[in-house]
């Protein structure tokens, strides 16, 4: 029997290894044979295997080239494994989706600790391909993801998703779960896009500079956060007012602001 793989640091690897989160976990997703399903970083292979057993296939992104072989001899036992060596943040789902004639993927993975926002934003960038996402993150990214206003872990995380995807945090993990135990709780969550019709219309560029500009400086008022792109007229036209704050604001809030013609 080979030995089990050393997790690498810099990859931030924390392999899971405990059945009765990997059944939950994978109860959750409930993959069905004709889904096209994607994960991100198998690691091992604790969630691979027991999707593609599912699934009948199974689509994995992984960047250590040290595992790909492992995953490869395993799956031929289990069903049709696919492994896109690359950066799932140089990945495109949209791309992916259309090659492989499905209208959209479903997406799920143990995610990186210390790239776990970027490759968030990543998926909301693909979110018309992509059916729901099941992630596990660190238990604070979670809460973030799901946090309200006026919440002190609520910020432009909180809001970019919200305005993308129903968040559905399901349960935590404990560190013990996992090989080696990270120093932190984790949390599984369900992400659902929100379908294009029933989404914002802002230019999303400018509402994703107005929330990150917003929260740039939570202390500081939208009329002096904001001051790079409008003034307080221009907040006052959105129903928002100049001297909030950042984290009182709901998402929609900040569509309106995105939404202020400031030429007018």
């Amino acid at each position: 029997m080979n030995a089990p793989s050393r997790p690498k640091k810099s990859f931030g690897q924390h392999f899971l290894h405990e059945r009765r989160y990997i059944d939950r976990i994978v109860s959750a997703i409930s993959p069905r044979p004709d889904d096209f399903v994607v994960e991100i970083g198998p690691g091992e292979g604790a969630l691979t295997f027991p999707l593609l057993a599912a699934a009948g296939k199974l689509t994995a992104i992984e960047l250590d080239t040290d595992l790909i072989p492992r995953l490869q001899a395993h799956a031929e036992r289990t069903g049709t494994l696919s492994i896109v060596h690359a950066d799932v943040l140089k990945v495109d789902f949209t791309a992916m989706a259309r090659d492989a004639g499905v209208s959209r993927l479903r997406v799920a993975g143990n995610l990186p600790y210390y790239i776990s926002s970027p490759i968030l934003f990543h998926c909301i960038e693909h979110a018309a391909a992509i059916a729901d996402m099941h992630f596990m993150l660190q238990k604070e990214v979670v809460d973030r993801m799901a946090a309200e206003p006026g919440s002190k872990v609520y910020g432009r995380l909180s809001v970019m998703l919200q305005l993308a995807c129903r968040v559905e945090p399901l349960f935590d993990v404990p560190p013990g779960a996992f090989r080696p135990p990270p120093k932190v709780d984790s949390a599984v969550v369900r992400l659902v896009p929100i379908a294009a019709e029933a989404r914002h219309d802002a230019d999303p560029e400018r509402l994703h500079n107005i929330v990150k500009a917003a929260f740039a400086q939570r202390r500081k008022t939208l009329s002096n956060a904001l001051r790079q792109w409008m003034d307080a007229d221009a907040i006052r036209q959105a129903d928002v007012d100049p001297k909030a704050r950042a984290e009182t604001l709901s998402p929609d809030d900040f569509v309106r602001l995105a939404k202020v013609d400031v030429a007018s």
